[in-house]
């Protein structure tokens, strides 16, 4: 499915590298991008002008006090919090995720390049370094099974991408090793495993689908980072289905929540008031297309969305989507100028322009072409990318599904059986 709170940072800068200063690694949280929002996840660098910032806590804890005799009331501490119940369901199965790097083993030109123009485009490449492991990033997540001798704990994909070792802090402050068990970058979901001698809670998941907007929610992880584990924001459901574009082009389905979602809180859990996980915090709205600033916007993936994941991942270590196998981009993406060129009919305003298509695919064997404007797919109008892929993820390998192509101003049917990625 990846940096909201401090001014001082361009929102849309993806400056996840931590770098060296006097052979010091200064931690400070900044802002990453994930999915054209805002992840979660604390990043640490040698920002000279966020270093000496203070992070402060504005809610002041009060302690309650009678005016009247001036003594300590011993009822307001157990009646003071209505989700108390529920956040003592899961504190224990909530966990920090420290995403560890090693060290550059040398500052070689090549390592300068890629240091000013942002290294290598496989962002899920580990580091070449050799030298000592060191806290890249943070993030958070939760232990929803104990099994085989294994606890297992969901968190974002984006929290542990690239990592050339995790660990993970439990809620009682130790921290153990922990291995990936398999990740997907298209809904931004992960599995850890740990020895299950470390397990003392594991959370449950509600059902997603019975949300209402207005429900009370409260979010738990680490925001910026281990030192703040375990923090807990309360707030409302905005919205309990929101349909949103990844950076993978994907249209997600997520949840809209108001509880505050800062860097480090990727990958915990918000918790209905029942003491159920229905979601998975990914991402957080810090302004619009226009550049306003916006509060209260994240968003989390949805329960019953995780457990199918996270289920095919421990099964896997991976997720199988079927695929068209061809190159594609929407009509809306590509100039006037070029469309005759590209042999577009004119009259075509929308639909997705077939760029080139795969030898032997299941596109190729269904006789589609380059040159083709896919229009519809089982009778869904299709639009832009992310359209196509939601409607081809909702299927499995192996179902055969109706393209509607344009081809040469004439309309034609294709039956297509879809095989894996």
């Amino acid at each position: 499915m990846e940096n909201q709170q401090n001014n001082n940072q361009n929102p849309n800068l993806n400056t996840n590298r931590p770098k060296k200063k006097n052979n010091v690694l200064v931690k400070t949280a900044i802002v990453g991008v994930v999915a054209g929002l805002i992840g979660g996840g604390v990043s640490y660098t040698a920002l000279d002008a966020i270093n000496n910032a203070q992070v402060g806590n504005s809610n002041t804890a009060q302690t309650s006090i009678s005016s009247s005799s001036s003594k300590v009331s011993k009822t307001s501490a157990k009646t003071s919090g209505t989700m108390t119940s529920a956040y003592n369901k899961v504190k224990g199965a909530v966990v920090s995720v420290i995403n560890l790097k090693r060290e550059p083993s040398s500052s070689s030109s090549s390592s300068i390049i890629e240091s000013i123009f942002g290294g290598s485009s496989d962002s899920d490449s580990s580091s070449s370094g050799s030298g000592k492991l060191e806290t890249y990033s943070e993030g958070s997540g939760v232990v929803y099974m104990k099994s085989n001798g294994k606890g297992y704990i969901v968190t974002n994909n984006h929290v542990v991408s690239g990592a050339d070792a995790v660990q993970v802090m439990l809620a009682n402050g130790k921290t153990v090793n922990a291995k990936i068990v398999g990740k997907d970058s298209t809904t931004d979901l992960a599995v850890l495993s740990i020895d299950s001698k470390y397990v003392t809670q594991t959370a449950s998941f509600g059902d997603s689908k019975s949300l209402q907007a207005c429900q009370t929610v409260i979010a738990i992880g680490s925001p910026l980072g281990s030192e703040y584990a375990s923090t807990v924001t309360q707030g409302i459901i905005s919205a309990p289905s929101r349909t949103i574009t990844t950076s993978s082009d994907y249209q997600q389905t997520v949840i809209q929540t108001d509880a505050a979602i800062n860097p480090g809180n990727s990958g915990g859990p918000l918790v209905n008031s029942a003491g159920q996980v229905i979601g998975i915090n990914s991402m957080k709205l810090a302004e619009s297309s226009d550049g306003t600033s916006v509060e209260g916007m994240g968003f989390a993936i949805p329960s019953n969305e995780v457990v199918t994941i996270v289920n095919q991942l421990v099964k896997n270590g991976k997720i199988t989507r079927p695929q068209l196998g061809v190159k594609v981009i929407a009509l809306s993406g590509i100039p006037e100028s070029y469309r005759s060129r590209l042999g577009i009919q004119s009259t075509l305003k929308s639909g997705i322009y077939v760029a080139s298509v795969t030898k032997n695919s299941s596109a190729s064997k269904a006789g589609m072409k380059a040159k083709d404007v896919i229009t519809k797919v089982d009778g869904k109008t299709v639009t832009d990318v992310a359209s196509l892929h939601t409607i081809l993820y909702n299927h499995k390998v192996g179902d055969t599904v109706t393209v509607t192509v344009n081809r040469n101003g004439k309309t034609q049917n294709l039956k297509v059986t879809l095989e894996s990625n």
